[in-house]
């Protein structure tokens, strides 16, 4: 994780913040979006409150791990009450470290026997 500064002082990220990067990995959204995202990534086994979202994002945004746009990024969208997010350089950084750290310790307990070696 040496390849990533200043990501590792961040480790290991609360639960719904992982979400929160993963669910923005691959396109901005707006708060709701990340809601339904989370859901269905997950089976429904994780859903995250409005309160626990909005504080998260706060929190995010001063971590410079995520940006609010200006603008929407759906033309179509009508509702102007819409705030739009976009994971940032640094928040990827975060993320993928985060990603090697749960990797890392699913090898080791792959490797006690913990879990089978298929799983």
């Amino acid at each position: 994780m040496n390849d990533l500064p200043g990501a590792e002082s961040l480790l290991p990220l609360p639960t719904a913040t992982f979400h929160i990067l993963v669910a923005l990995a691959d396109r901005d959204r707006h708060g709701y979006s990340i809601l339904q995202d989370v859901a269905a990534r997950t089976d429904g086994k994780v859903r995250l409150s409005a309160a626990t979202l909005y504080s998260s994002i706060r929190r995010m945004l001063e971590q410079d791990l995520i940006t609010e746009l200006r603008d929407s990024p759906d033309p179509d969208s009508q509702d102007e009450r819409r705030r739009y997010y976009r994971l940032t350089e640094f928040g990827r950084r975060v993320a993928l470290a985060e990603a090697q750290r749960l990797t890392a310790m699913l090898s080791q307990a792959r490797a006690t026997g913990l879990i089978p070696k298929k799983l």
